[in-house]
């Protein structure tokens, strides 16, 4: 990514936001694209890009899209990754059309109770897509049902992005359960894994480095 991105490129990209807020897609489209042309290496507009044409129904466009971003930042950009192994999967006629879209508007689902409802339903018709299995695993409680969940994603081939949050919150339902050296096994075998996205790595080095410092105060505790 760039080091410094011009004024009105960041200009642009804002009002695209701001467009695309309001479901002014088409309008979003072309201040992005002009926010893009402006700053070629910023992957953000392109990136916001990708997203409009998603909500707009336009599988292929968001698709190329997020594979520019993907090129562009190849350790991972928020949900690019996430998003183009689910549009991939859609447009080769594995899910159903609109399935990307329909699942990335789950995110704007406040309510827990209605959101599990909808996500139990896609685990069980589509057991083998493990983000579904990741947002899941955040709205139970009972710790035996979360690692089940975690595990069937982790089981699913998940994009590395997925992969990575399914292992996160693995380490950390293990960690509260009283089996530390367990989950500082799986948060140094995430943080030394090269196909791990930079953003999992980070949230691994940071849990690690939180799971040691609580270990090392509580044997200081006991001394």
């Amino acid at each position: 990514m760039p080091d410094t991105v011009p004024e009105t490129a960041k200009t642009l990209h804002e009002q695209g936001r701001a467009a695309g807020a309001l479901g002014h897609f088409d309008q979003a489209i072309a201040l992005l694209g002009q926010a893009h042309a402006a700053a070629p290496d910023w992957p953000y507009p392109v990136y916001d890009m990708a997203f409009t044409y998603l909500l707009q129904d336009r599988p292929w466009d968001a698709a190329e899209l997020y594979a520019e971003v993907d090129r562009m930042v190849p350790r991972g950009f928020f949900t690019c990754k996430t998003s183009l192994h689910t549009l991939r999967r859609e447009l080769a006629g594995e899910f159903p059309p609109g399935f990307t879209r329909s699942f990335a508007t789950l995110e704007w689902m406040n309510d827990p109770a209605p959101k599990k409802a909808i996500l139990t339903g896609i685990t069980e018709n589509y057991p083998s897509f493990g983000p579904a299995w990741l947002e899941l695993s955040t709205l139970l409680t009972d710790p035996d049902q979360r690692l089940r969940a975690i595990d069937r994603g982790l089981a699913a081939d998940p994009d590395a992005e997925t992969k990575g949050m399914l292992i996160l919150n693995k380490a950390a339902v293990l960690a509260a359960g009283g089996e530390q050296e367990a989950a500082l096994r799986i948060l140094r075998e995430l943080i030394s894994d090269p196909e791990a996205t930079a953003g999992t790595a980070t949230f691994a080095a940071e849990s690690l480095a939180r799971l040691v410092q609580d270990r090392q105060d509580a044997r200081g505790d006991q001394e």
